[in-house]
C-alpha cells in the first residue's frame, strides 16, 4: 500500500493562487513558485509538479544568495566550511532554504503563509526561522519574506528569489531589458568569483548597460548590479520584453540595493537561454567573506524583503 509521502508531488505540497487574471502554483519545497501566468501567458519559466526543481527556478534563497566562495567563511572570529554545492566552480550556492519543506501558517484564495526553520548546522550553527507571504492582488504576484533569529547567537543573513522571467515568445536573445544599475561587481570568468565594483559608463563594460532598454541579443549575463535607480516609492524594477511592448516586470524595495541577472545559458538547446533570472539580493556575493550589505541578526532580531511580479500588456 501507497502511504501519503508517495503520492505526493517531488516538488511538495502543491497550492495554488488565483486572482485578477493571474494564477500561481507554489511548491511546498523550498517556497518555491513554480509558475506564474497571467491570463494564461507564462511569466515565469514553469517546471512540473513531479519535478525535481532545476536550477533553483522560483526559490527562496536563505541564508545568503548566490555563492560563499570555496564555501568558507569567518563569523565572530570562528572559521567557518560550508558544504560544497556548486562542484564546478567549487563554491556554497544560494543557501540552506532551498530544499526544505514549508508548512502552511495562513492561507486563502489569494494569499498563503508558508514557514519553516533553518537549524544549526556545521558550517551555519544558527536557527533562523522564515515566513514567506505570497499575494495576489491588482497589482500583480507580491512575495515577502519575514526571517527572524530564534537561536542564541548572532547569525549573518541574506536574502533572495530566483525567478526566471519570460517576456513572451523566443527567448533571452529576443527580448528586451530594462535593467536601471550603474554599477556591475565584476568576477573571474571561470569561477565567478567576485573582483570589483565598476561604473557601467567605463567603455569596456557598455555591454551590460541596460538602462535604456534595449535588445539582449547574445550578451552573457551572469553579474550583480548595484547602484539601481528607483521610483518615488523607493522601488527597482526591471522589464523584460517583446517587440511588441508585452512582457513582464519585477519590482523590489529598498531592502535588495541589489540584483543578479543571469541569461541562464545552457548547454542543452532545449533549455538554453529560455528565461532571464533576476535575482533582488539584499546582499552581493559572497557577502559572508566581504561583509557589504550583510544582516547580522542578533537573538530575536529579523530582516525582510519583498518583491512583486506583474505582467505588463
Amino acid at each position: 500500500m501507497k502511504n501519503s509521502l508517495s503520492l505526493r508531488p517531488l516538488s511538495g505540497t502543491q497550492f495554488v493562487l488565483e486572482a485578477n487574471g493571474y494564477a500561481a502554483s507554489i511548491a511546498s519545497i523550498g517556497a518555491t513558485v513554480r509558475s506564474l501566468q497571467y491570463h494564461g501567458r507564462n511569466l515565469l519559466v514553469p517546471f512540473d509538479a513531479d519535478q525535481v526543481r532545476p536550477f533553483f527556478r522560483g526559490a527562496v534563497l536563505a541564508p545568503w544568495p548566490n555563492r560563499v566562495v570555496d564555501g568558507r567563511y569567518s563569523f565572530g572570529e570562528v572559521e567557518q566550511q560550508l558544504s560544497i554545492t556548486e562542484p564546478l566552480r567549487g563554491h556554497a550556492l544560494h543557501g540552506l532554504v532551498a530544499w526544505l519543506d514549508f508548512a502552511v501558517v495562513r492561507q486563502t484564495t489569494r494569499r498563503l503563509v508558508l514557514g519553516a526553520t533553518i537549524e544549526a548546522q556545521s558550517g551555519y550553527p544558527h536557527r533562523v526561522a522564515l515566513e514567506v507571504e505570497f499575494m495576489l492582488d491588482a497589482g500583480g504576484f507580491r512575495t515577502a519574506v519575514t526571517a527572524v533569529n530564534v537561536g542564541s547567537n548572532a547569525a549573518p543573513f541574506g536574502i533572495a528569489p530566483h525567478p526566471y522571467l519570460v517576456a513572451g515568445e523566443g527567448r533571452v536573445n529576443d527580448w528586451i531589458l530594462e535593467l536601471p544599475a550603474r554599477q556591475i561587481l565584476t568576477v573571474t570568468p571561470d569561477r565567478l568569483i567576485p573582483l570589483r565594483l565598476r561604473d557601467l559608463e567605463e567603455d569596456d563594460l557598455a555591454a551590460f548597460d541596460f538602462r535604456a532598454p534595449r535588445t539582449i541579443n547574445d550578451t552573457f549575463i551572469d553579474h550583480a548590479f548595484t547602484g539601481l535607480g528607483r521610483d518615488e516609492e523607493g522601488d527597482a524594477t526591471v522589464r523584460v520584453t517583446t517587440n511588441t511592448g508585452s512582457g513582464v516586470a519585477l519590482s523590489w524595495d529598498g531592502e535588495c540595493p541589489w540584483v543578479q541577472v543571469h541569461t541562464a545559458d545552457q548547454l542543452s538547446p532545449a533549455i538554453d537561454r529560455i528565461g532571464l533570472a533576476v535575482e533582488p539580493m539584499t546582499c552581493p556575493p559572497d557577502a559572508f567573506n566581504s561583509g557589504v550589505n550583510l544582516r547580522v541578526l542578533e537573538p530575536a532580531g529579523s530582516a525582510d524583503a519583498s518583491w512583486t511580479i506583474r505582467a505588463i500588456d
